[in-house]
């Protein structure tokens, strides 16, 4: 053989090891990456080749699948009254993936997860039939709060203080998830992002907003937690009107009548005293704040229920005039409906958070449990004693203040209002809040809410807490305790 001939030889021989050496690379190291590859069609066709497993609402599905007319996308989903659980749900989309709770179980619903399988169906890789996700969803609840609500954008969210179950959740405006489901459903899904209301977007875990006067309650819960004042009964040292710390800004109640100088804290709550709240928060100081704030659930990076919610701010590196507009639930001080619902929820329970979630268990499609979130994990936030005052203080607001249109026959209630500043100079229209908990005085049955309506298209002059966000609450706590 001559040398030409033999390097040719040589170099062919370590082109063939190099090939065999990618192959190698590609089958042992990168097939899983290629496989999950959000480009490779084969896992889309794989998903919708047989019905999804569903989620489950009170024992019955809320999602479904039906056949197509599509060459190898042989099934996609559908919903049952789409819009009213389109929070809880999310969508399963052919074209655009999938949300919330589709989103976080899709292996289990499209049958791909592992634990489904037995150890022929690991080697074989074949796919085998999908599990259900059940969820803790009151229907009543659910159904008061989204006809409540209508077509006011805002949302709602309803839990088991002793549980920590999520009983309802609604974001409006709303949408049907069936509408984007399939491939040829790129008009509606352009609607859908051109729409300036935002329908895609949960309301309740998704949009952090200024709280306003609701987060009187936190503020209230450091005062006594940390000893500034002795019980929900003591006078306050609250100068009528109050002066910012270093600044000639004055800040104004609300209720120029109401009697808020040097008020107790259950007085402030009950008129929603500003002058009270913004100098107890000076006094206490941001870092005592910021504690009790974070001991409710704000400044949570990662709360799971199983959907991730947007973190609740309360904000640090502030002067002392910050840390005073901070008590009002304003500067830059932000939260969703569920946290505001923990913060009611924790008083309503003796001052101890159970972990919120709106799944109850994973099943196989033989029901058998794969996975299961548990009632009551629970951690303390403030004093029993604290909560029971702050309770009382709750009922005065309903029974004698601002609140008086969350009250229901036969259920002691409490509850806190707030109207928020939205925009440069409270420019836009604000923000009603209200956050609650009822008790059934027969049966002991409690749940906590939180509402908040953005826009409801009402003049300026009429938003309110009681006037927009209670009425909503009021007819999901009654239908909490009736379920």
């Amino acid at each position: 053989m001559n040398k030409t001939i033999r390097r040719a030889s040589v170099f062919c021989l370590l082109m063939v090891l190099a090939l065999l050496v990618r192959a190698t690379w590609v089958q042992a190291y990168e097939a899983r990456a290629l496989a999950d590859d959000d480009h490779n069609r084969r896992n889309t066709i794989a998903q919708y080749a047989q019905p999804l497993g569903n989620i489950i609402v009170a024992g019955s599905p809320v999602t479904g699948s039906k056949e197509t007319d599509g060459d190898d996308l042989r099934y996609k989903r559908t919903y049952t009254q789409g819009d009213l659980y389109a929070s809880v749900t999310g969508y399963s989309s052919q074209a655009y993936g999938a949300t919330q709770l589709e989103g976080i179980y899709s292996d289990v619903l499209d049958g791909t997860d592992d634990r489904l399988k037995n150890p022929a169906d690991l080697i074989t890789g074949r796919q085998t039939a999908p599990g259900d996700v059940l969820t803790t969803i009151d229907p009543g609840v659910q159904k008061a709060a989204s006809d409540a609500l209508g077509d006011d954008r805002g949302a709602a969210v309803a839990m088991d203080p002793e549980t920590g179950r999520i009983l309802g959740m609604v974001s409006s405006p709303s949408y049907d998830p069936s509408g984007i489901s399939g491939t040829g459903d790129s008009d509606a899904w352009q609607k859908l992002l051109d729409d300036k209301s935002k329908p895609l977007v949960n309301r309740a875990l998704r949009q952090p907003l200024p709280p306003g006067s609701t987060f009187k309650l936190v503020v209230a819960s450091a005062a006594l937690e940390n000893g500034l004042y002795g019980s929900v009964d003591e006078a306050t040292d609250s100068p009528d009107p109050y002066t910012l710390p270093g600044t000639s800004t004055v800040l104004k109640n609300e209720n120029l009548s109401a009697p808020c100088e040097n008020a107790t804290l259950r007085t402030a709550l009950q008129y929603s005293c500003n002058n009270v709240f913004a100098k107890v928060a000076a006094d206490l100081g941001q870092d005592k704040l910021k504690a009790m704030a974070d001991a409710f659930g704000f400044d949570t990076k990662e709360l799971d229920v199983p959907v991730r919610a947007s973190e609740s701010v309360y904000p640090k590196d502030m002067d002392k005039a910050q840390t005073a507009l901070t008590g009002i639930g304003q500067f830059e001080v932000t939260a969703t409906p569920m946290q505001m619902a923990m913060v009611s929820a924790a008083l309503s329970n003796g001052g101890e958070l159970a972990s919120p979630h709106m799944v109850s268990k994973v099943t196989d499609a033989d029901g058998s449990t794969l996975q299961e979130y548990p009632d009551g994990d629970t951690e303390r936030v403030v004093r029993e004693s604290t909560a029971e005052q702050l309770r009382s203080a709750m009922v005065t607001v309903v029974e004698e203040g601002t609140g008086s249109n969350a009250k229901i026959d036969g259920a002691e209630v409490g509850g806190k209002t707030g109207t928020a500043q939205n925009g440069v100079d409270n420019s836009n229209t604000p923000y009603a809040w209200f956050t609650s908990y009822a008790k059934d005085d027969s049966t002991g049955k409690q749940v906590a809410v939180a509402v908040v309506v953005e826009d409801s298209g009402a003049a300026r002059s009429e938003v309110s807490g009681n006037g927009l966000a209670a009425p909503v609450a009021q007819k999901m706590m009654k239908a909490a305790l009736k379920g």
